[in-house]
């Protein structure tokens, strides 16, 4: 592993988030790797850490003061072996070519847990839709899709909506899509309801999350009802993370945003997160405004130099992080553990670092990798293209039962492979070895390509 690791490092020098993805898988498969020495010989790590394609490109747009303005674009195409490559964009400042390689890599062995035929890739710009105007988010789309059309096809690449991405956005890149190609495809997901989308789309992540963790729970004859919850974010996938929780019977205490964070002891109800679903979704406000509405709960704003993230700092008994990447770091996994918390069950991509993850396996808390515990999203896009292949709509009772069928498989398969390799109860070894093994295996038959 380690001259795996050095190669590529050597080879994307800077690339941190990507090298974190890596180091993280790889360090699971190593069993499989003793098993199956031909892998070894085949540079099959090689060849699944290197994109099959990377695409980058110039933005130009018109903002409303007639001021022209230039980001740029993204799209990783990582690996097609069981399927065409699927995965959101992602509008965000943050949007570099390490943050994209490593959601896209991620993203290759999440769908391949989720029985569907779909392979991995990510993309996005480092345009910031917060403050624009609709009419320049629709100026940013259009550009954007005037490049991204030439690589992405039904039968090729399927994007879908990340942070940032929206059905707003994805309604203006489908309409530029569909004009420059005189055609109606099912080429994203994520789609309004009226032309071509799912219903439980925009709930998939999050009630996904959720339904992986009350799973875990059931091997130990225990249930959601009752338990503390931290949850961190308010966007599409907290909101619904919390939205499940709150129906299963939890108690969600806190939920924020950049800006900082609220903790509200006497729990999030259903009123309150209709509040934040307007507050977050229609009027694109700060997290603040939720402490300034309900008087008992406290906002404490977030500090950039802090060396821990205070949310994770309170007594619960469960915690989803739904916000970002490396949002908890070796000191907040400390303090969930000294807190309490028993499990965590990642809504967001990768938002453990290795030094937390290391600190969950030890204590032996239940913890659920983003890869199979967010996958509900991708998941339900996958149904959203089948939808799309036979022109029809499925009911919503029909796309949540699929959806709770597949985290229920994802869980079962996590579950058995642990126990295969010898990590009994190792949800992340026995996600990393499910998909690794199933990818690779897709790769090898299909030879050299």
């Amino acid at each position: 592993m380690t001259e795996i690791m050095e190669l590529i490092t050597s080879r994307d020098p800077g690339e941190k988030e990507f090298h974190q993805a890596v180091e993280e898988v790889l360090e699971t498969v190593q069993p499989v790797l003793d098993r199956n020495p031909h892998y070894r010989k085949l540079a099959i790590l090689e060849r699944i850490t290197e994109p099959e394609r990377v695409i980058m490109f110039r933005v130009p747009w018109v903002d409303d003061q007639g001021q022209v303005q230039v980001n740029r674009g993204f799209r990783i195409e990582m690996n097609s072996a069981i399927g065409p490559y699927k995965g959101g964009l992602r509008f965000h400042p943050s949007v570099n070519l390490s943050i994209l390689k490593f959601l896209a890599f991620e993203q290759v062995f999440k769908n391949a847990l989720t029985t569907l035929a779909m392979g991995g890739g990510k993309g996005g710009s480092d345009f910031d839709p917060k403050g624009k105007s609709d009419d320049e988010v629709m100026r940013f789309c259009q550009s954007f899709m005037m490049e991204l059309f030439r690589h992405i096809g039904p039968n090729t690449d399927v994007p879908a909506g990340d942070i940032g991405v929206g059905a707003r956005e994805i309604g203006f890149l489908f309409g530029m899509y569909k004009r420059l190609r005189n055609e109606f495809t099912g080429v994203l997901t994520g789609k309004s309801l009226g032309w071509g989308g799912s219903l439980i789309r925009p709930e998939a992540t999050g009630y996904g999350c959720v339904y992986f963790a009350a799973e875990m729970l059931a091997t130990k004859d225990e249930s959601l009802e009752g338990k503390t919850c931290l949850v961190s974010g308010a966007g599409n996938v907290a909101q619904y993370a919390v939205e499940k929780l709150i129906e299963l019977g939890a108690n969600v205490v806190t939920m924020s945003d950049s800006s900082g964070y609220i903790y509200d002891e006497e729990g999030i109800d259903e009123e309150k997160l209709v509040f934040v679903k307007r507050l977050k979704n229609v009027r694109r406000g700060r997290i603040r405004e939720y402490a300034e509405e309900y008087k008992e709960a406290v906002y404490t704003e977030a500090d950039p130099s802090a060396d821990h993230n205070p949310l994770w700092d309170h007594k619960a008994d469960c915690a989803f992080p739904c916000a970002t990447q490396n949002e908890i770091n070796g000191k907040d996994a400390n303090n969930l553990v000294h807190n309490g918390v028993r499990l965590v069950c990642e809504g967001a991509n990768m938002p453990s670092t290795l030094e937390a993850i290391d600190i969950f396996l030890e204590h032996q808390l239940f913890y659920a990798p983003g890869k199979a515990s967010n996958a509900g999203g991708v998941a339900v896009s996958g149904l959203e293209m089948a939808q799309n292949s036979m022109r029809l709509n499925w009911p919503r009772e029909e796309v949540d039962y699929r959806l709770q069928n597949i985290m229920k498989s994802i869980h079962r398969t996590c579950l058995d492979t642990s126990a295969e390799y010898g990590e009994s109860g190792n949800y992340l070894a026995g996600a990393n070895i499910a998909g690794f093994v199933k990818v690779v295996d897709a790769m090898l038959d299909q030879g050299l390509v």
